[in-house]
C-alpha cells in the first residue's frame, strides 16, 4: 500500500507527467512511499485523502464522510 503522507506532491506530479515516456521515475517515487502497514485504517483513509488532494479534489475528507455514516 502507498502511504501518501510519505511522498512529496511535486515529485509525484512531475513523475506522473513523465511516466508515459519513462516509467522508472514514478516507480521509484511510489516505491519510496510503500508501507507494510496495510491493516491500518487511518493510514489507508489518509492515503485516500492525499491521493485526491494531489489531483485537486479536496472538498471532502474521508473522516468527515465516515462521521456522517455513523
Amino acid at each position: 500500500m502507498v502511504d501518501w503522507n510519505k511522498g512529496d506532491k511535486e515529485d509525484y506530479l512531475l513523475a506522473m507527467e513523465r511516466s508515459p515516456i519513462r516509467d522508472t521515475e514514478i516507480k521509484h517515487v511510489l516505491k519510496q512511499a510503500l508501507t507494510p502497514d496495510t491493516d491500518n485504517r487511518q493510514v489507508f483513509m489518509k492515503g485516500l485523502d492525499n491521493s485526491y488532494w494531489y489531483g485537486g479534489y479536496n472538498l471532502y475528507r474521508t473522516a468527515d464522510l465516515v462521521a456522517q455514516d455513523s
